[in-house]
């Protein structure tokens, strides 16, 4: 059995990651959801192994310090990270790993898997992401100034990734992606 991919989603907090991952899982057979930990809260929407292995901020340090992670990063004052083992017992049995990563455990990634597929997700203006981190409705107004913020700073990262998609119609977004997922994978497909 070939060993699987990674393709990782990265860009500011609203640009659409999470809508874009939905869509892509949907509607490709050949992508599984790899699931990070997380120290924040858990929303009510969620399940804890469905959208986030959620860990109180002790349990994430002691993950830290037995070396479980992949990589991790402090975000918005909480932890997320990659479990190791995870990760690699899906890309050793053959699946391609879509991952919503930041850009501080992306660039550890590209370290570490060069062959993976990697996506920046801009907004069309920082406007309009305001206007989505607002709709949104889960964060307060200090909240969500702290992300446009980040999310400015953030916009730096873009050169670092082979694929720069501006998300302005998801649908066309969407195309484009797994456009590009399948050329990668067809590519890797053809050398071996």
């Amino acid at each position: 059995m070939n060993r699987g991919r990674i393709v990782v989603l990265s860009g500011p907090s609203g640009v659409g990651k999470t809508t874009i991952c939905e869509k892509l899982l949907s509607q490709r057979s050949d992508l599984r959801y790899s699931v990070s930990a997380t120290s924040r809260p858990r929303r009510s929407v969620e399940k804890n192994g469905r959208e986030y292995i959620f860990l109180t901020a002790e349990e994430f340090k002691q993950w830290i310090e037995q070396g479980r992670f992949v990589e991790y990063a402090e975000v918005y004052g909480n932890f997320y990270g990659t479990p190791k083992k995870t990760l690699e017992d899906g890309l050793k049995s053959g699946y391609n790993l879509l991952m919503d990563v930041d850009v501080q455990g992306a660039r550890k990634l590209m370290n570490l898997y060069p062959e993976g597929i990697f996506f920046y997700i801009i907004p069309p203006d920082i406007a309009e992401l305001e206007r989505r981190l607002i709709k949104r409705d889960t964060d307060h107004d200090e909240v969500i100034k702290n992300r446009l913020a980040k999310a400015i700073q953030e916009l730096e990262y873009k050169k670092d990734y082979r694929y720069v998609i501006e998300n302005k119609d998801l649908k066309t977004t969407i195309a484009r992606i797994s456009n590009i997922i399948e050329k990668e994978l067809g590519a890797a497909r053809n050398d071996r």
